[in-house]
């Protein structure tokens, strides 16, 4: 199973924690592994290279972990793009989660 842990500051999402795989499939074919992992990662590149900012990320790819944190004081044009990629993040994540739930558990703090 994957646990996903999205942590907000002022309703804002500051950090993201993938850890397991989803054990859907066989590693390497597991489709929900694939989505959730796609679905994660499109948003750290987004807040990289769309948003412009500064991503403290941790990476065991063979672990299946993936942590990823933004600044909690960005100025305001910066926090707008951030809200949106990850608030866009949240929805596919949420989606997986409510139709995978035995392979992918969600939780929002």
């Amino acid at each position: 199973m994957t646990t996903v842990k999205v942590t907000k500051h002022n309703n804002s999402i500051v950090q993201i924690e993938c850890d397991g795989h989803t054990g859907y499939g066989v590693e390497g074919e597991d489709i929900v592994c694939a989505a959730l992992s796609s679905i994660v990662q499109t948003a750290v590149l987004g807040l990289l290279q769309v948003a412009g900012v500064d991503v403290d990320l941790v990476r065991d790819d063979k672990r299946g972990y993936l942590k990823a944190t933004i600044d909690k004081d960005l100025d305001k044009a910066s926090r707008l793009k951030c809200d949106m990629i990850l608030e866009t993040m949240l929805l596919g994540v949420a989606d997986i989660n409510a139709s995978f739930s035995d392979f992918v558990e969600l939780e929002v703090r």
